[in-house]
């Protein structure tokens, strides 16, 4: 085990955490839709969350990633 406790630098960004809030957003409406039986809501929210992921890849190339340059970063003390 690691005694390593320094931040990975990964994930604590706001390209990731829009994408993730998308992503998360599209596959709770996903499994609502799947249980009302309404296939095309759901295959509407399957593609909600690619949208997510690209989005999040997106935001990143513009910049808001953990290393560009229109983010930064706050201290986790």
């Amino acid at each position: 085990m690691s005694t390593q406790h320094g931040d990975p630098g990964h994930g604590d960004s706001p390209a990731a955490w829009t994408a993730v809030v998308v992503m998360l957003l599209g596959i709770a409406a996903g499994t609502v839709f799947f249980f009302l039986h309404n296939a095309t809501m759901v295959w509407v929210c399957a593609g909600i969350v690619a949208v997510g992921a690209l989005l999040g890849w997106i935001l990143a190339k513009a910049g808001f990633g953990v290393n560009g340059p229109k983010f930064s970063p706050k201290s986790h003390d």
